[in-house]
């Protein structure tokens, strides 16, 4: 009977161990999901403004555009967010229903709006780095360093942040980010200005 209750008790303690890691896997992929998140919008927002800025090089031009480029990147991964997260919830129902005869666990359901708003908000958090660094900088050249300045080290510290949470490398993983950051940036640049300059009459 002793042995009985022994062998209850590290059961027991080994389910809580195993709902524990589980918690926190979970909270590393959501927060290492949102580094993600908060990265793309980074590049893809400070490309965009560098490439404008390419062709135009008033700073009211450069900051329309980022802004722009902020609140659709915001919208179209709100929505791809919420799609896929609302078709996991549908097929997490039918298995409920399946497995369990029609009861349904909603707190074990993800939330389709809360990942749409997550990732909006990620987005916008790294769109907001350019945008502040060229927000209160009048010259041309000043500006454009001031930019990538700050979105180097943006990136360092999204690459570093996103090493840690996926346990990967630390410096291979942030000099991945920083030069696909650079390199996003310097083909943006580069591009608009040929086209800007050489391919629209």
């Amino acid at each position: 009977m002793e042995s009985h209750n022994v062998n209850n008790s590290l059961s027991l303690d080994m389910e809580k161990d195993q709902e524990k890691t589980f918690d926190y896997s979970k909270r590393a992929q959501w927060l290492r999901a949102a580094v993600l998140g908060a990265n793309d919008g980074l590049v893809s927002t400070a490309s965009l403004m560098m490439g404008v800025g390419a062709v135009k090089k008033d700073a009211k031009t450069m900051i329309l555009s980022g802004f722009a480029g902020l609140v659709a990147g915001a919208c179209s991964m709100a929505i791809g967010e919420f799609v896929s997260v609302y078709s996991q919830y549908d097929i997490e129902v039918a298995q409920m229903k399946r497995e369990r005869g029609g009861e349904i666990e909603k707190e074990k359901l993800p939330s389709p709006m809360q990942a749409a708003a997550a990732s909006a908000l990620a987005f916008s958090i790294g769109a907001i780095v350019p945008l502040l660094a060229a927000a209160f900088v009048k010259d041309y050249q000043v500006r454009i360093g001031v930019i990538v300045a700050a979105v180097t080290l943006a990136l360092v510290m999204f690459g570093w942040l996103g090493a840690v949470l996926g346990k990967a490398p630390v410096v291979k993983s942030s000099a991945r980010v920083l030069i696909g950051g650079w390199l996003a940036m310097a083909v943006t640049f580069g591009l608009t200005k040929l086209i800007g300059t050489h391919g629209i009459s």
